[in-house]
């Protein structure tokens, strides 16, 4: 009996060793690593701006501080039905304008006049703000708050005095209209335009000027969920675009100190720092619609669904998020264009990858940490859950094996980011016959990060599999997704050029190779003038009564015109009436077709200079010009 017993207890004390053999510890962090806030924050994926205020009515998109309050009547404004198609476009946010360069408040402000208070909507008794935000907490949507740091209303801006004001706005949108989970800061904030309402040029450091540690402090105090936007961050990034997206080489750390609002290299931020030490992941932000303020002649430039799902796959697909811009129009609604176009492309994503053709598979692994790291962690449609391989081992194979050949174009990898992000490279093969052979796409595969949408040539293969070359540690894969899109899936995405449909024209004293690309209707060939005016001859005298320009796309070419001064006249050496004067507010970021309107004028000649051209150098970049009747 005695004997009995002890080797019971024997057997008990042996499975007690064998069930702690096989704990398996968690991978250490690979540094910089997300707060928790931030992984939340990335989980969204797609939320929404609202870009609406003076300039909606007003036609334009960096107002100057003097438009009248009065001409703010959105006669049918209804924030539910923002909020509505925003949920049924799959936005879980919204991020509202509630201060935007102009200076104009959407909300009653008391520390100035300049707001919805003084405009004849709801006889001066209207908060956009609040009516977004419960329309919100209605529709279950998260709520965030754009305020612009720059304010070309306040004379006081740039001084000292400006910053007490601009901290109690702040404070204001903070503490009375529930949580937000972003503050968004604009990198557009001074030292570029004009200031005060008085058009006086004013320079501020925008490093240094408004104390954005004390900033921080404040936001930590009264919202500590809130990730803040800006070009540095500190929650998130901006992508160093408005174009809405990502590079497909796209690292969330950034040089900790390094970036900040107006920083001159924002073309790295579309990559980030690979040697970063600073978590601040990507947004990329981007309008709908041409401009990010309404305007009525850009009803038919849209983007389409098609469009839109392009993008998709290059923001969140590129380990970023889509922050998408609804210029909410002079009705106070968003457009059913818009609209439509919205919920159509989120209907094709979810459509597109519908079906994970992997879902509940157990892949074959090169290496496998154990214990409650394993490959089925990758296939169980949990993010919390993942793969992990050994310390030692920084590279891996992980494939899938189908009893049938199956047609496959979509690839959805994740890597388990709360331990930070580590692949550096990696390939996607398929078997054929015998041989492994790569799927063809059109970018690169280095990182992955919290998520990387695919896409390649469709194949039809009994395999597929996942060759990770390059880490910097042991791997941490959460989810690992293939998909067939449909028979459709291969077919590219649509030029959106806008064509000018100009008057003819010769360009005088330019020479004749370089003048015809400025009407070649390729925005791909750039017309590079040396000074800063152009003289076009109509050949003729015509009526005229706009110009469009579009300037060269490349961003870091230089050679855009920043302001404009557009003069007539009917002899070359007297071309002296001016027509239209003003800046081509956000061209730098938003390089799009600029067009200006003013009162019918006959002449022969149409002189466009540009008093400030970015670049050191006086030369004028030209893609596209024309001048319309």
């Amino acid at each position: 009996m005695k004997l009995l017993t002890l080797s019971v207890a024997l057997s008990a004390t042996s499975l007690l060793f064998s069930c702690a053999s096989k704990h398996v510890e968690a991978p250490q962090p690979v540094y910089p690593i997300p707060e928790a806030k931030q992984v939340e924050w990335q989980k969204m994926e797609t939320y929404a701006f609202i870009h609406f205020g003076l300039n909606t009515f007003n036609d334009r998109e960096w107002g100057y501080g003097d438009s009248d309050p009065k001409t703010f009547n959105p006669k049918k404004l209804d924030c539910e039905q923002w909020a509505q198609t925003l949920v049924k476009a799959g936005m879980k946010g919204v991020i509202l304008t509630a201060k935007h360069h102009d200076g104009f408040c959407l909300w009653p402000f008391e520390g100035t006049e300049y707001s919805v208070k003084n405009s004849p909507w709801k006889d001066g008794k209207g908060n956009v703000v609040k009516e977004l935000a419960e329309a919100c907490r209605k529709y279950g949507l998260k709520f965030a708050v754009y305020l612009s740091p720059w304010d070309r209303h306040q004379a006081n801006y740039g001084t000292p005095e400006y910053l007490p004001y601009f901290y109690a706005q702040l404070r204001d949108l903070l503490t009375n209209y529930g949580d937000v989970f972003e503050v968004w800061f604009d990198g557009a904030n001074g030292g570029d335009g004009w200031y005060g309402g008085a058009k006086d040029m004013r320079t501020i450091d925008r490093k240094n000027y408004y104390n954005y540690p004390k900033i921080y402090e404040m936001l930590d105090s009264i919202q500590p969920q809130a990730i803040v936007f800006s070009d540095g961050g500190p929650g998130c990034r901006w992508v160093g675009n408005e174009n809405g997206f990502a590079g497909a080489t796209n690292w969330s750390f950034l040089r900790k100190g390094e970036v900040y609002p107006g920083y001159p290299r924002y073309y790295e931020l579309q990559y980030g720092h690979e040697d970063g030490n600073q978590w601040v992941a990507a947004e990329c932000d981007v309008s709908i619609r041409p401009g990010w303020f309404y305007h009525p002649e850009e009803d038919s430039l849209v983007k389409t669904p098609e469009q839109l799902v392009d993008l998709y796959y290059r923001s969140v697909g590129h380990n970023a998020t889509l922050l998408l811009n609804f210029p909410v129009d002079r009705n106070g609604l968003i457009h059913p264009i818009d609209s439509a176009n919205a919920v159509k492309f989120h209907e094709m994503i979810l459509q597109e990858l519908k079906t994970n053709l992997v879902a509940g598979m157990t892949p074959k692994v090169s290496n496998e940490r154990g214990g409650d790291f394993v490959a089925s962690a990758l296939t169980d449609d949990n993010f919390d859950t993942y793969w992990a391989t050994e310390d030692s081992v920084t590279t891996a194979d992980i494939e899938f094996t189908f009893p049938k050949a199956q047609r496959m174009n979509r690839m959805l990898l994740q890597e388990y980011i709360p331990l930070g992000q580590r692949v550096k490279s990696f390939v996607v093969e398929y078997k054929d016959g015998d041989q492994w052979l790569p799927v063809r796409m059109n970018e690169e595969t280095t990182t992955i990060g919290y998520k990387r949408l695919l896409r390649f040539e469709s194949v039809n293969s009994t395999a597929i599999r996942i060759r990770i070359t390059d880490s910097r540690g042991p791997l941490c894969l959460s989810s690992i997704g293939v998909y067939d899109a449909g028979e459709k899936a291969d077919e590219g995405v649509a030029a959106t050029t806008r064509k000018i449909e100009s008057l003819p024209f010769t360009l005088a004293e330019v020479d004749k190779e370089e003048a015809v690309k400025a009407s070649d209707k390729d925005e791909k060939t750039v017309c590079m003038v040396k000074g800063d005016k152009i003289l076009i001859d109509l050949g003729s005298e015509q009526m005229i009564s706009s110009f469009h320009y579009l300037p060269n796309q490349d961003r870091t070419a230089g050679g855009m015109a920043l302001t404009y001064e557009l003069r007539v006249g009917n002899e070359p050496t007297a071309v002296n009436k001016l027509v239209k004067s003003g800046e081509f507010s956000n061209i730098i970021n938003n390089p799009i077709l600029q067009s200006v309107y003013f009162t019918p004028v006959k002449a022969r000649y149409f002189e466009f200079r540009a008093p400030r051209i970015q670049g050191a150098e006086k030369v004028l970049g030209i893609a596209e010009v024309g001048v319309c009747k």
